[in-house]
């Protein structure tokens, strides 16, 4: 076990990230576990604190296997590799992508209620999770952002497998991990306490972020 819960991957990130205190970045947590891990990073860094998802496109007949990712936003992704060995066209993919976008949206008003989405231009944006396996949503997630044009996009896991933290790194202008540990099976497998965060605890940790 490298962590024993979220809180403490958390502080341990944190202080590989102080060189951002006072430059006001925005973090943005991957919910739930990716908040839990983002709060005492918020807490020890400062800046804005918030949410990103993202949610995979699944295969017909085979929801589990992931053929592309789609942000809130609308941008979409394709696995061409796996794409190229299932039968989804275009209608499939349209149909699935705004479906999932919808739960999206759906949830992240759920979290944040009418707050307005935070701007990206311009600025340092962290983007932090409980940790990474395949890193497919996660790279989703990071061309999304850099299409907004931040000033710096920085990765925050703390953990990974190593090629996949290597691939990633191609994707951000800095990356910031505790350990990449060669015998990766499950991200659960690092921590002592991987329990499921509820909503309800997701929105206690923005509502008091918001409110400071």
């Amino acid at each position: 076990m490298l962590f024993a819960d979220r809180h403490e991957a958390g502080e341990r990130l944190a202080a590989e990230l102080l060189h951002f205190k006072g430059k006001n970045p925005l973090i943005l947590a991957v919910p739930r576990g990716g908040l839990a891990v983002a709060q005492p990073v918020w807490a020890a860094v400062g800046g804005d604190l918030d949410l990103i998802i993202t949610r995979k496109i699944g295969a017909p007949y085979q929801p589990e296997l992931a053929i592309g990712a789609v942000t809130g936003d609308g941008f979409i992704m394709l696995n061409e590799d796996i794409l190229s060995r299932v039968s989804a066209d275009k209608n499939y993919l349209d149909k699935a992508a705004a479906e999932e976008m919808e739960e999206i949206k759906r949830r992240l008003k759920a979290y944040r209620g009418e707050r307005p989405v935070p701007v990206i231009d311009d600025r340092i944006v962290i983007l932090i999770d409980d940790g990474v396996a395949t890193g497919y949503t996660l790279l989703a997630a990071l061309r999304s952002l850099r299409e907004k044009k931040p000033g710096r996009l920085v990765l925050a896991v703390p953990v990974g497998p190593p090629e996949t933290l290597q691939r990633l790194q191609q994707e951000v202008d800095e990356l910031i991990y505790i350990e990449a540990p060669a015998n990766f099976a499950a991200v659960g497998q690092f921590y002592r306490r991987f329990d499921q965060v509820s909503d309800s605890e997701v929105q206690a940790v923005l509502s008091k972020a918001w409110q400071a």
